[in-house]
């Protein structure tokens, strides 16, 4: 099931999800497959057959105050989509798998064991002409129990504070006039921020950076040696962030997932947090 030699099963391909198609379509809860966008306009057009679509901003954000769904929000939403605790979990989504890495960090942070990505996301899908449908699957609902939370792959403010003081890893992976300050979010998306610029001491390693031309993930060896640029090698406590937690989730799989780096976190209050904290420290430019 694995796609290379990295540290743990987390990647399943393409091929392997069309040969479980099958089990993917069954009202079984054995499996699951579930596409990620940031809205669902994609999935309703089309998707893998089987596949569930989960909305990241309505369906995966708490809609009164600017956080992750708690816990019993969590098992509602997993459980009423016919997914239990065991089940085998496949996630995929648009933008190289970006929601669909912060939906993989929040099955962890609840404590979901069998969950993993599809390597290349749903741009790799539709180029290489697997099936779609249009049908939207019918599953039983089922109870969901989370175990979690974890909080040790999850960053907050205090963290962040810690690592500046620490002169920890800080990995920015937006786009370098983001991380510059000059613009506050990437091309036709809101800013979310008072303040341009980036976290002191934070390095720039773009989350594209962790994947080939073709959205699937590079191997161990390039991940390794691409981190290592910047004196990241897993013996410090990194934390990655964005703008808003979803791009950073990728660096935080590749780090965390793909080359075992357990003292990773991610930092999902990200740049939104951050660049609107009264008196909290920013430097600009690269």
């Amino acid at each position: 099931m694995s796609e290379s030699n990295y540290a743990k099963d987390v990647l399943v391909s393409a091929d392997w999800v069309e040969d479980h198609l099958e089990e993917f379509q069954s009202d079984d809860p054995a499996h699951r497959l579930v596409e990620v966008d940031v809205d669902t306009e994609l999935y309703d057009e089309s998707h893998a057959p089987g596949a569930i679509g989960f909305n990241w901003e309505t369906d995966l954000q708490d809609q009164t105050q600017r956080d992750i769904l708690d816990k019993e929000d969590f098992e509602e939403l997993l459980g009423s989509h016919g997914i239990t605790e065991d089940s085998t979990v496949v996630l995929y989504g648009d933008n190289s798998n970006w929601f669909a890495a912060y939906t993989y960090w929040q099955f962890k942070y609840y404590g979901h064991d069998d969950v993993k990505l599809l390597d290349g996301g749903r741009e790799y899908w539709e180029e290489n002409d697997y099936p779609t449908t249009d049908e939207v699957p019918n599953f039983s609902e089922v109870e969901y129990n989370a175990s979690g939370p974890r909080e040790s792959i999850r960053a907050y403010r205090e963290d962040v504070e810690n690592a500046i003081e620490r002169g920890l890893p800080l990995v920015d992976v937006r786009s370098p006039e983001e991380f510059s300050g000059e613009v506050l979010a990437p091309p036709g998306l809101d800013e979310t921020a008072q303040r341009g610029g980036h976290i002191p001491g934070a390095e720039n390693i773009s989350w594209a950076a962790v994947t080939n031309d073709d959205g699937t993930f590079k191997d161990p060896d390039e991940l390794k040696e691409l981190y290592a640029e910047y004196d990241i090698d897993g013996d410090e406590t990194t934390v990655a962030y964005c703008r808003i937690g979803e791009r950073s989730s990728v660096a935080w799989f590749a780090l965390h997932e793909l080359l075992g780096y357990e003292d990773t976190i991610n930092y999902d209050g990200s740049w939104t947090e951050w660049g609107n904290l009264v008196g909290a420290p920013i430097e600009k430019g690269e």
